[in-house]
């Protein structure tokens, strides 16, 4: 039996403790962080599934006439690096053509090959396409970001032989692909197609069945909203339940409105709400843009710290402006190329071991 001052000094003692374990479980204060057993529904080797340790590094880098930025020729020692021929001694990659010249180049910049290389594609239009081929020839992922279709109609079957026709095709590479459909489904711009979060659900279940049907098992399911979307409890409506999902995802530009914002606060409520589901998770878009000048790489290497977070499976940085109204547009423009600082501080996050789980060999620089 416990009596007076005792009594109190016990239930002190359990509620001290409830704070602590309850401030670890947050992470606060650089404690662990609580993090779901991560599970997919995928099977390895047939489509994407995350690595046991760390996370995949990939990026989207389009040719200058998609909004990309312009890169440097090889180098007389290119053949030796890993974006030229993987290992020395082996025979050296082709240098590739349209989208994949981009790649290539965007990879001699961080002295290593990608894990990931993303593509994006219309409703209509026909994909693997030359690039998605030549990216699939090699040992790098495939990130197919695919745009929607009006929800309704999806849902009335009236594109179902569109579907068809693209899950054939995806099943016909045999390579395992990373499939983002509708992404960013919860802004505003996407409403009149998406119409409402029941209608997107719907549309979803119905595209992933008739993959399904065709048996297009190569894919991996990348559900994508923007990670400001869930600070007004947007995006969390549009979720189509785990058995729906095997990627959870999130696009994480700053923001146009700040005039400087650290990737942490950008992330903050869609990890928390992530940590309550057992998928990993993938940061699809996310990019430092040059209004933030001198900063960049001070943002980069703090984006390095906060995207090594033990749920956090993949990241796919996004070289490109084309998301600027202008020239001027500097707080959309994430293109690195020319500023040597934050291409310094990119490779030094791109060749973290955390963000190389493949061991792929890095060139000095």
């Amino acid at each position: 039996m416990v009596h007076g001052g005792s009594r109190t000094a016990a239930l002190s003692l359990r509620t001290a403790g409830a704070a602590l374990a309850a401030l670890t479980a947050a992470g606060c204060g650089g404690g662990a962080v609580a993090t779901p057993k991560i599970t997919t529904t995928v099977k390895a080797g047939v489509a994407p599934v995350p690595p046991a340790k760390g996370a995949y590094f990939g990026a989207w880098a389009p040719t200058v006439e998609d909004g990309g930025a312009s890169y440097p020729g090889p180098s007389a020692s290119a053949s030796a690096s890993p974006s030229a021929g993987g290992v020395p001694g082996q025979k050296p990659e082709k240098a590739g053509t349209g989208g994949m010249a981009a790649v290539l180049g965007f990879e001699r910049q961080l002295g290593r090959k990608l894990d990931i290389a993303q593509t994006y594609h219309s409703w209509k239009s026909e994909f693997p396409d030359a690039t998605d081929k030549e990216i699939l020839a090699g040992d790098r992922y495939l990130l197919l970001t695919w745009a929607g279709a009006d929800t309704k109609e999806i849902v009335s079957g009236k594109h179902d032989a569109l579907l068809r026709e693209r899950a054939r095709a995806v099943r016909a590479t045999g390579k395992p692909v990373f499939l983002r459909w509708q992404r960013g489904m919860d802004t505003t711009g996407r409403q009149a197609k998406v119409h409402s979060p029941a209608d997107f659900i719907a549309a979803w279940k119905h595209v992933r069945a008739v993959f399904a049907g065709e048996r297009a098992d190569n894919v991996a399911w990348v559900w994508c909203p923007t990670a400001g979307g869930f600070s007004p409890g947007t995006a969390q409506s549009f979720y189509p339940g785990d058995d729906q999902v095997d990627w959870l995802c999130a696009d994480a530009q700053p923001g146009s409105t700040y005039e400087y914002r650290d990737i942490s606060e950008t992330l903050e409520m869609f990890l928390e709400w992530a940590r309550q589901r057992p998928r990993p998770i993938m940061i699809a878009e996310f990019g430092v843009p040059q209004s933030y000048g001198e900063r960049r790489a001070e943002w980069l290497r703090k984006a390095a710290r906060t995207l090594q977070d033990p749920q956090v499976k993949a990241v796919v940085y996004f070289n490109s402006d084309e998301q600027a109204e202008d020239r001027r547009d500097k707080r959309r423009s994430y293109t690195v190329n020319g500023d040597k600082r934050a291409v310094s501080a990119l490779r030094e996050l791109a060749t973290v071991p955390y963000f190389n789980p493949r061991n792929l060999p890095v060139t000095s620089g």
